[in-house]
């Protein structure tokens, strides 16, 4: 919710000093964050550190509503996220996780689109590199608006607010100019950490990006958000 990226390279130095597991939850990483979108392990260099990835083909990838599933050799299809660990570790969860037991298996178009999804990321970094340079393009022009943005150099950009009605009637407002947000309240989010949350497209134009600055500087000053 705050576009936060985990100090993934301090937590894999204590998990090396006691001896633990690093276990990862990716499903707003897998895709955009790192030279090659594989996530906060590649993008901080611990890729041979953290043993189990929690993740979904879902959000950033697009294969499955909400969220999507993952199998392979080492991965495992189990309700709404995607495991990838140790082959002993799936063989257990394949036989335990009741998620696992007790989901539906995966649409066959669901299966190719994800599959295709993963081939597109593996054969270039052009699609990671032009989220990067739009997520940055729509910050900076933010928050040289006068806007707060949480977060540093993530695609999910929370325009913080800190009234849940502002957040609402400006959500409201900016829809009407054609731009799809949403406000987020407590108990969503903290007491008085309203925000509307707006997530950056690789099919975003920067031209999309300037006309979404624009409403918000609109919208804001309509509402006393900005002077």
């Amino acid at each position: 919710m705050d576009g936060d990226i985990a100090p993934l390279q301090e937590i894999c130095r204590l998990a090396s000093r006691y001896g633990a597991l690093v276990f990862v939850d990716e499903c707003h990483a897998t895709g955009f964050l790192g030279p090659t979108g594989r996530g906060t392990d590649e993008l901080l260099g611990v890729m041979d550190q953290v043993t189990i990835i929690n993740s979904t083909l879902g959000k950033a990838l697009g294969s499955w509503r909400g969220s999507g599933k993952w199998g392979g050799q080492h991965g495992l299809y189990f309700q709404e996220k995607a495991g990838v660990g140790p082959g002993s570790l799936v063989s257990l969860l394949r036989q335990r996780a009741r998620p696992y037991l007790f989901s539906n298996s995966l649409p066959p178009a669901v299966v190719g689109c994800a599959s295709k999804a993963l081939d597109l990321l593996m054969e270039s970094n052009t699609i990671v590199q032009s989220m990067a340079a739009k997520t940055q393009r729509f910050r900076s022009k933010m928050e040289a608006a006068g806007f707060t943005i949480s977060g540093a150099s993530h695609p999910i950009c929370p325009v913080m607010l800190g009234d849940a009605r502002l957040a609402s009637r400006m959500a409201d407002d900016m829809l009407k100019k054609g731009i799809f947000v949403i406000g987020f309240s407590y108990p969503v989010v903290p007491k008085g950490k309203a925000r509307i949350r707006v997530q950056i497209s690789a099919v975003h134009s920067e031209e999309d990006i300037d006309r979404c600055v624009e409403a918000f500087v609109e919208v804001g000053r309509l509402h006393g958000a900005l002077p």
